[in-house]
């Protein structure tokens, strides 16, 4: 068996822990730039970093991030000079200062870089020290080595990807996450549920993803749902923290599947944020590949029935179980249907196409056809 780790410098979890951000910031430098969303709610949030930055001697400009990054939005901000780069925020957020911090030392058009619309020349020097600081439980950006960019030209999202991309810093505090609206705590929440399965169903995962995804899972289970309906339970959130971070730590090492493979193209041709797809597809993308491993006789569904047996808790739930626990949850989480992003079947054949030829399908334990390709959309509408 061979396989490898990588993984943030340093992880520093735990309740109040943004209130170490400006001594942290100042072992790198004199000099931060700090991203931003730019809701108000996101500015309100960044005073105690911005507090303990000021108190250690560390002057920082910002810049704000309104959605997930373009190419456009990374060549505006690296025209800034700092040291480091500190992002407070979502995914979004942290992959702009992750893009950001790699553009800085590398130069150069994003372009140079990109994998699919770009020249994807492969990056030779270590980012900027980058500090990520995630104000959402989902994406695990603040522990994966790369950051997805739109590209409305090109109606897609694609990424820049570095081991060099690598936080130096990822510091995890979830208490940053007790006001995250019910919404956005439902999607993102499931963002990392979905990362979680898909990573331990990859064919690329391994004995120290598998950990992980185990120990996220069964955090998810229990917490998700509870951190939902009360925002304010401060064990729920951190069960979610930590969830997504570990669903961060084993995509980056064993990869995604075809629930990702969908959301990339989706995100690209229509308004509909990252999260939220993933939601929508979950429980039918793993509903259609129970049901391609059970038909081609794959070792993979002894996968899915521990899957099932963590979310529910019962050793003796068999694979339906574990869909139709996924699918409640949904509903109870009320979450949208792609239809609600614009979504229609004339897009079914040129989604497929995109999610097949996809980096993160080529992780999915059994390789689906076009025709199972567009019934999970169907069943997602």
């Amino acid at each position: 068996m061979n396989f490898e780790f990588a993984t943030a410098t340093r992880i520093i979890y735990g309740a109040g822990k943004i209130h170490e951000a400006g001594k942290l910031a100042k072992g790198f430098g004199t000099r931060a730039l700090v991203v931003l969303g730019k809701s108000a709610r996101a500015i309100q949030r960044a005073d105690p970093l911005f507090s303990g930055l000021t108190a250690c001697g560390v002057d920082y400009t910002t810049f704000s991030v309104g959605g997930e990054p373009t190419v456009e939005t990374i060549m505006l901000g690296v025209r800034e000079r700092a040291d480091l780069v500190i992002s407070l925020g979502g995914g979004s957020v942290i992959d702009t200062g992750k893009a950001l911090a790699a553009l800085m030392t590398n130069g150069g058009d994003v372009l140079d870089y990109l994998e699919v619309i770009g020249r994807g020349r492969p990056l030779m020097k270590s980012a900027l020290p980058f500090i990520a600081i995630p104000t959402t439980a989902g994406t695990g950006s603040e522990v994966t080595r790369n950051a997805v960019l739109g590209s409305p030209e090109h109606r897609l999202k694609v990424s820049l990807r570095s081991t060099l991309m690598l936080p130096r810093v990822a510091l995890v505090d979830p208490e940053l996450t007790h006001d995250l609206p019910p919404a956005l705590t439902a999607t993102t929440g499931l963002d990392a549920l979905t990362q979680l399965i898909e990573a331990f169903v990859s064919v690329r995962a391994n004995p120290m993803t598998d950990a992980v995804c185990r120990e996220g899972m069964k955090l998810a289970a229990r917490s998700l749902r509870h951190a939902y309906e009360h925002g304010d339970d401060a064990a729920a959130r951190e069960d979610m923290a930590l969830a997504s971070l570990f669903s961060g730590m084993a995509l980056a090492n064993a990869g995604l599947g075809a629930v990702h493979g969908f959301a990339a193209p989706i995100g690209g041709m229509f308004d509909a944020p990252h999260a939220a797809v993933c939601a929508a597809v979950l429980p039918h993308a793993v509903a259609l590949n129970i049901r391609a491993a059970r038909s081609r006789g794959s070792a993979t569904l002894q996968r899915f029935d521990e899957v099932t047996q963590i979310l529910t808790g019962d050793k003796r739930a068999t694979t339906d179980d574990g869909v139709r626990w996924l699918r409640e949850l949904c509903a109870t989480l009320k979450i949208p249907r792609l239809s609600c992003f614009g979504v229609s079947e004339r897009d079914f054949d040129a989604i497929a196409e995109r999610a097949a030829a996809s980096s993160s399908m080529k992780g999915n334990p059994v390789v689906l056809t076009v025709n199972e390709l567009r019934e999970i959309l169907a069943a997602a509408l």
